[in-house]
C-alpha cells in the first residue's frame, strides 16, 4: 500500500524505487501484488507516463486515510513512551514565515530540545493532509474544511509610504485623497483595489483606486514602499523595523484599517499528538509577540 501510494504520488516506478532504496522491479512487483489481490488494474501505463485509472483513484484516497492512521497510531505509541519527541510539520506563508515565525520556532525547539522541526514556507494554500502538513498558519478568512481550526488573533493594517514619497507628492489628509496617488496594489490579497478605514468614531469610508503598480508578494510591496513607489496597507508585522528607524512613516493615523484573521489548523486526527499539540499551544502562547497581532475580541 505504501509502495502504491508513493508511485501515485510521484508517477515514477523509478523514483520510487531509488527513494526506497530497493530495485525497479521490487517497486512493479509490490504493484502487481496490489492488483492480483484487488482484481483491478489501478494504473494505466504506457511507454512513457503511468496515472491512476478510477479504480486506483478510489482506493488511492481510502490508502492515504488508512496510512496515516497506522502512523498515528505508531505515533502515539512513541509520545507515551518517549514524552515530547518526534517530528513535526508546519507550513506558513514565506514571508510571514521568515520575518517572524521562524524565531518562534527557534524558541520552541530550544524549549523542547528532542521535537525535530520540518518548516514549510509557501505562499499558496496547502493542502495538509496530501502535503503531510501537521499544522499550518494562515493570514485571512479561511474556506470550510474538516481542518481544526484555531484562532490566533488579528494582524493589525497601517497605511505607510516612504517620508520621500510624501515629500514629492504631498500627504494624504482624507480617504479621498488616495485617489490622486499612486497606491501599492497586492494582489494576493482579496479586494486590495478598495480600502476600507475606520475613523476615531467608528465610521468607515472606502477609499477606491487605480494602482500604478501591483504585486504578488509581500517582500516585494516591502521593496516597492521603500523605493518609494506609493502608499500601501500592510500588515503592521510586515514594516515594523521600518517604522522605527523612519524609513516608512503612518499615512492617514488617525483612521484604522480593517484587520485581517490570523489562524491556525490542524489535521484533525494528529491535533492530540503529544508534539503537535505542544507546538499549537506554543503558537498560541506567543504569537501576539509578533508586531501588530493582537488577540481576537
Amino acid at each position: 500500500m505504501r509502495t502504491f501510494v508513493r508511485v501515485a504520488e510521484s508517477g515514477s516506478f523509478s523514483a520510487v524505487a531509488r527513494d526506497l532504496g530497493v530495485g525497479q522491479p521490487t517497486v512493479t512487483r509490490h504493484v502487481s501484488e496490489l492488483e492480483d489481490a484487488l482484481g483491478v488494474a489501478v494504473f494505466s501505463r504506457t511507454t512513457r507516463s503511468i496515472s491512476l485509472t478510477e479504480e486506483g483513484r478510489r482506493y488511492y484516497a481510502r490508502a492515504t486515510e488508512i496510512l496515516r492512521l497506522v502512523e498515528q497510531a505508531g505515533q502515539e505509541i512513541e509520545d507515551a513512551r518517549t514524552g515530547a519527541s518526534g517530528k513535526v510539520r508546519i507550513s506558513c506563508s514565506a514571508f510571514f514565515g521568515v520575518m517572524h515565525l521562524s524565531r518562534l520556532i527557534f524558541a520552541f525547539q530550544d524549549r523542547y530540545p528532542d521535537i525535530r522541526v520540518d518548516f514549510v514556507l509557501t505562499d499558496e494554500r496547502s493542502d495538509l493532509i496530501r502535503d503531510g502538513v501537521d499544522i499550518a498558519i494562515q493570514i485571512g478568512p479561511q474556506p470550510d474544511s474538516e481542518l481544526r481550526l484555531r484562532p490566533l488573533g488579528e494582524a493589525h493594517q497601517i497605511l505607510v509610504a516612504a517620508p520621500a514619497y510624501l515629500a514629492r507628492r504631498g500627504t494624504p489628509r482624507s480617504p479621498e485623497d488616495l485617489s490622486a496617488h499612486d497606491v501599492i496594489r497586492r494582489t494576493s490579497v482579496a479586494k486590495s483595489h478598495e480600502l476600507t478605514l475606520i475613523d476615531e468614531q467608528g465610521a468607515a469610508r472606502v477609499a477606491t483606486f487605480s494602482p500604478r503598480l501591483r504585486v504578488d508578494h509581500g517582500l516585494a510591496a516591502r521593496e516597492a514602499l521603500l523605493a518609494g513607489r506609493g502608499v500601501s496597507p500592510v500588515p503592521r508585522w510586515l514594516v515594523d523595523d521600518l517604522l522605527r528607524d523612519g524609513s516608512l512613516e503612518v499615512v492617514l493615523p488617525e483612521y484604522r484599517c480593517a484587520p485581517v484573521p490570523l489562524n491556525l489548523l490542524v489535521v484533525p486526527e494528529r491535533a492530540e499528538i503529544a508534539r503537535v499539540r505542544l507546538l499549537r499551544d506554543f503558537l498560541v502562547e506567543q504569537i501576539t509577540d509578533v508586531p501588530g497581532v493582537e488577540p481576537r475580541p
